[in-house]
Formats: C-alpha cells, sequence, structure tokens
C-alpha cells in the first residue's frame, strides 16, 4: 500500500521541486537594461534678419519697335538715276540727306514750259492794260467818262486770271521738279530696299521702308500685381506735362553675351488688355545706335528684350530666400532651445529668388532656409547662422536628460 503510495507521489514531486526551481532561476535573472536613444538635432542653414529699405524690382520682357516707320513712296514718275550710299539695308542717314533721284529732264521742260505761258500771260495782261489806258485818256479828252467796256475791265480780270493760272502751273512744275529727289524725312535707318539705280517708279512704288534713330521704344507688360509697385507716369487731361517715369535696365543676349541698355518708362497705353488683363508701359532707350561702352552691340529693331523696372521701396522689410517660405505664408523661426516654431508672416513680394516679408518677423530672428520635408513645431535643430556653425559649447544637448536613463544592473551571481 505505501509502495503504490509513494508510486505516486514521487513524480508528483518531483514535478513541483522542478517548477519552483524553474520559477526561482526565473526570478533571479539579471534584469534588461533599459536605454532611451539619444536625441539627434537635425543640421540646418538658417539667417539673422535684420529690417532694410527694400526697392522692389519689376521684371517684364517685350520687343524692340521703332519710334516712327515710314514708307518711301515717290510722288512722281520717273528712271532712278541715282541713289546714296546710304541707301542700302542698315545704311544711316540724316534728316534731309537725297536717297534717291529721279531722272529730272521732263520736269526740267515742264518748267520752261511753264515760264513762258507766265510770260505770254504777263504780256497778254499788259496789252490790256495799255489798251485800257488809251480809252480811258480819249474819253477824259472830250470831257466825258470812259464806260466799262471801253476800260476793258472784263478783258483786264480775264487777263489776271490766265496769268494766275500760268503762275500755278510754274510752281507746280517746280515743285514736281523738288520730287524727283527723294529726301529722308528725318534722321534714321534704311530698314527695306525696294529699288535700285535704272528702275523706272510710279507714284505709289514702294522705295523703301525706313525708321526714326532718336529713340526706340519697347512695349512691356504688366500684371495687376506688378502695377501696385509701379509709380506710373500717369497723364490726364488737365495736366499740362506727365510725370517722370521709373528708371528700367534692359538686357539681351548675344550668344554667349550679355549686354544692357539703360532706358525709362515715358507713358502707359490707355486700355488694359482684354485677353490678358494686363497693362502695356512703354519703355523709351535714347541713341541706342551710338557707340556704348566696350563692344557693346546696337540695341536693334525686333530684338527681344528682359526689362528690369525700378518699382517702389518697401521700408523696414525683411528679405529671405523665397525657399524659406512653407505654404506660401509661413517661416520656420528657430528659437533660443534650437527648437523650430512655425511662424506666419505677411509676404509684400516675391521674385525668382527673394520673398520681401513686413509683417511677423523681428529683427534678429533667425530663420530656417534649409527644405525639410518634416518640420513640426519644436523639432530640435543644429543651426549654422549665416554659414557660422554654432560652437561645441552652443550646440543642443545631443542624449536624453539623465534622470530619463536608466543603468545597466548586473544580476548576482
Amino acid at each position: 500500500m505505501i509502495g503504490k503510495l509513494l508510486k505516486w507521489i514521487l513524480p508528483v514531486a518531483v514535478v513541483l521541486a522542478a517548477l519552483a526551481g524553474g520559477r526561482y532561476i526565473i526570478s533571479q535573472r539579471p534584469e534588461a537594461p533599459q536605454f532611451n536613444p539619444p536625441v539627434v538635432p537635425v543640421a540646418v542653414e538658417a539667417i539673422r534678419v535684420q529690417p532694410e529699405d527694400y526697392r522692389v524690382i519689376v521684371r517684364s520682357e517685350g520687343t524692340v519697335e521703332p519710334r516712327t516707320q515710314s514708307t518711301l513712296i515717290p510722288q512722281v514718275s520717273g528712271q532712278i538715276v541715282e541713289i546714296s550710299p546710304s541707301f542700302r539695308e542698315g545704311g544711316f542717314f540724316e534728316q534731309g540727306e537725297v536717297l534717291v533721284k529721279l531722272d529730272a529732264r521732263d520736269y526740267q521742260l515742264a518748267i520752261a514750259s511753264a515760264e513762258a505761258q507766265v510770260a505770254q500771260a504777263e504780256s497778254a495782261l499788259e496789252q490790256e492794260i495799255a489798251q485800257a489806258k488809251v480809252v480811258e485818256d480819249d474819253w477824259r479828252m472830250l470831257g466825258k467818262e470812259a464806260p466799262e467796256l471801253g476800260l476793258r475791265k472784263p478783258q483786264i480780270a480775264a487777263a489776271r486770271a490766265a496769268l494766275l493760272s500760268a503762275q500755278a502751273q510754274l510752281e507746280r512744275a517746280q515743285v514736281d521738279l523738288q520730287r524727283t529727289r527723294i529726301r529722308a524725312p528725318y534722321e534714321g535707318q534704311v530698314l527695306e530696299k525696294n529699288v535700285d539705280v535704272g528702275q523706272f517708279v510710279s507714284p505709289g512704288t514702294v522705295l523703301a521702308r525706313v525708321y526714326a534713330t532718336d529713340f526706340v521704344q519697347i512695349r512691356l507688360p504688366l500684371s495687376g500685381r506688378q502695377l501696385e509697385f509701379v509709380e506710373l507716369p500717369e497723364r490726364f487731361r488737365d495736366d499740362a506735362q506727365a510725370t517722370t517715369g521709373p528708371a528700367v535696365r534692359l538686357k539681351a543676349g548675344f550668344g554667349r553675351e550679355s549686354w544692357a541698355w539703360e532706358g525709362r518708362i515715358v507713358r502707359a497705353e490707355g486700355a488694359i488688355d482684354t485677353r490678358s488683363r494686363q497693362l502695356f508701359v512703354v519703355a523709351q532707350v535714347d541713341n541706342p545706335y551710338r557707340r556704348g561702352g566696350g563692344d557693346r552691340p546696337p540695341l536693334r529693331i525686333g530684338q527681344f528684350v528682359e526689362a528690369e523696372i525700378e518699382g517702389r521701396v518697401l521700408p523696414g522689410a525683411f528679405v529671405i530666400p523665397r525657399a524659406a517660405l512653407r505654404d506660401g505664408d509661413r517661416v520656420l523661426v528657430v528659437d533660443d532651445e534650437s527648437r523650430l516654431q512655425r511662424r506666419p508672416v505677411e509676404v509684400a513680394w516675391t521674385d525668382g529668388e527673394d520673398a520681401v516679408v513686413v509683417a511677423g518677423l523681428e529683427p534678429g530672428d533667425v530663420v530656417n532656409v534649409t527644405p525639410l520635408a518634416v518640420a513640426a513645431d519644436g523639432t530640435l535643430v543644429s543651426a549654422t547662422i549665416d554659414g557660422v556653425a554654432p560652437a561645441p559649447s552652443e550646440r543642443p544637448d545631443r542624449g536624453a536628460p539623465a534622470a530619463d536613463r536608466v543603468a545597466t544592473q548586473e544580476a548576482p551571481r
């Protein structure tokens, strides 16, 4: 009986002892070390902002156009017998210079004929006056007043009319002779030449197209946003003189070279373009064909140029890189604890590189300029300000606080 009881009790006791031993061993195992990873600050580039007076530069583009462009057409017919050396594409000419000469012999003969007719008319008038004088003297000797027909007043009037007609024909012949010399209407340059020596031309034949070179004009479109910052030379009906417009700098490229010309906005057009909702202003460059500094080429008609117009000055503004903006109207400011803080700002102007802030920043604020995929408020950063890295003593703590750390404990053996 006792043997059977031991047969059952001993295995149970062994199992219980094993469980107790295992539980004791487990309870005496060393605890795993707990360690919080250090907080690594994000390295960023930043700038310290200060207020300044910022002049807005409004950019536009347009094509160079002549001040005046004309088509030379003869008023008389004839064969071209001579042309000026300046009468060629690209040739410069002075005002009043003879560009084309037509054969003038027919018109010289017309003048001679008209002069003869004038002489005949003068002779006829003198004869009528002399005859009237004789009649008047005869009637006076008789003691009577001569009649109207006797004084030949109608004949004298007809002779005077014939003389005036002959003089008019002479003047017309002289004008036609002058018109055989086609003169330049102003100082300019030949754009297109259509005739040459030996060619017969008649009224309506296009000899050439020319344009003035005293100054050129460029139509520049401005949007409503850009117009806010440009002092336009507005002129009202009751103004005696228009105001002076802002300066403009025009740039154009020739191959790998880029050149610039200085000009001024002289007027704004009277209507806004209904398709683009833009207003065109006109820039003027004086003497574009005179030699400038260095090897700068002339400003040519039809050339495409980029324009930089001097705009208004924004006083006390903060200029930051455009890339520093977040969502268009926010920036990331690095506070005294080297943590990022998102701050709303008022942006008055932006261009390809800069953003001009007029509200939301204070002098001395440090603004992050590094693009960050995730930038939550409170993010710890290590900022390089204006290209100067922080000193070791100024760098934020790279590890967790000591109170948050748990030392490793070694289990007793």
